[in-house]
């Protein structure tokens, strides 16, 4: 017999989301709403004003104590202790052979205090993970995804929003940095990070405080022009930005040199870290196959899964990861894995879309960047 199923999980501002109309899915066990207005229009106020985002269904789980730094630099392929106090930096934690367990970002928000934050589908992994890789260190882990709610301001006017709200000085938080203050009259802890390509906050809150600060922000961003915004418009806005996702471009089957993060792997740190030997010897060898940006001609959409092929013969060669129209650029774009001989921009493919073949070209990533400001 199968197991029986087990229930969604509902994050604090589920019946806010009922409210605002949102199109509730499930999304790795939890009820998420994966749109409000439309993915369009959503998309285009996080490009344009801003955008409001329940993540609550992220992970959160913290390691303090003495041996933390060194606990988790055993544990990932990045070295935490070089962190300074109040700044964060992107991580995976591989397997020995230097598959990719998850992508996570490590907060350090004391001498001696670390908050990692998984991905919601591999959150169970994750902590079971670093449990065992702490052992031997002086440091204690707390899961605190399911007490924690976490909110996301993102677009270029959310330092607008957002500053009169909160005690912290944003403007003096730079990117990938976090601040231990207020918003409204309730405790938070503000990150300058975001999964958009756009400016913008991560507010990690209390459990029930979500509802308050949905609420105060909601209200406050009217002049913006705010909207609450929804999985689908998330998805749409990191493919623009050449951000990867775990279970499309990030799995067991990839490396971190695979999909051009080879950066994040600190080789030369002191800690020997698992993964460490498989993933010198892809860094020494060089990957496989390299993730790449598509172009597609006409109006075909690159789908997950699509086979991608030479158009000198048809031969296939690789494999489309994320696809979709593109709400900025207005063409349909997709990043897709080949080998690394055919990643030369400019470079044409086909890929496979129902029983036709599209033509598409090889293009740098990330398809859009930001403005400096």
């Amino acid at each position: 017999m199968n197991a029986p199923a087990q229930p969604l999980l509902d994050t604090a501002l589920v019946e806010r989301h009922r409210a605002l109309g949102g199109r509730l899915v499930d999304f790795a066990g939890w009820q998420m709403p994966v749109q409000y207005s439309g993915i369009l229009e959503e998309h285009r106020a996080v490009r344009q004003r801003v955008g409001l985002f329940d993540l609550s269904h992220m992970g959160e789980v913290w390691v303090s104590g003495a041996g933390a730094g060194q606990g988790l630099s055993a544990a990932l392929v990045t070295d935490p202790p070089r962190l300074a106090v109040g700044r964060a930096h992107y991580s995976m934690i591989c397997a020995p052979d230097g598959g990719i367990i998850d992508d996570l970002i490590v907060y350090r928000v004391a001498d001696e205090r670390f908050m990692v934050v998984p991905n919601a589908s591999n959150r169970e992994v994750v902590v079971d993970e670093l449990r065992e890789r702490l052992t031997g260190h002086d440091a204690a882990l707390d899961d605190a995804s399911l007490r924690t709610s976490l909110v996301a301001v993102q677009g270029p006017r959310s330092m607008e929003l957002l500053a009169p709200l909160t005690d912290i000085d944003l403007a003096a938080l730079r990117y990938y940095a976090i601040a231990e203050g207020h918003v409204g009259d309730l405790p938070a802890l503000v990150a300058r990070t975001g999964y958009t390509g756009e400016d913008g906050f991560e507010l990690f809150l209390d459990w029930s405080d979500a509802v308050p600060i949905w609420d105060r922000l909601l209200d406050a961003g009217r002049q913006f022009e705010i909207l609450p915004c929804g999985l689908g418009a998330r998805d749409t806005l990191r493919l623009e930005a050449g951000m990867p996702l775990y279970g499309n471009e990030l799995g067991r089957d990839s490396n971190p040199f695979d999909a051009g993060l080879g950066r994040v792997v600190k080789l030369d740190k002191a800690a020997d870290f698992v993964g460490r030997e498989a993933l010198a010897e892809v860094a020494a060898r060089g990957p496989l196959k390299q993730l790449v940006g598509l172009t597609m001609d006409g109006r075909g959409i690159a789908r997950h899964g699509n086979a991608v092929y030479a158009t000198d013969g048809g031969v296939e060669m690789g494999v489309v990861t994320s696809g979709a129209p593109s709400p900025t650029l207005g063409v349909p774009i997709a990043m897709a894995y080949v080998p690394p001989a055919d990643t030369a921009l400019g470079t044409m493919v086909e890929v496979g879309i129902r029983a036709t073949r599209t033509r598409a070209e090889i293009v740098a990533l990330p398809f859009y960047k930001r403005a400096a400001s």
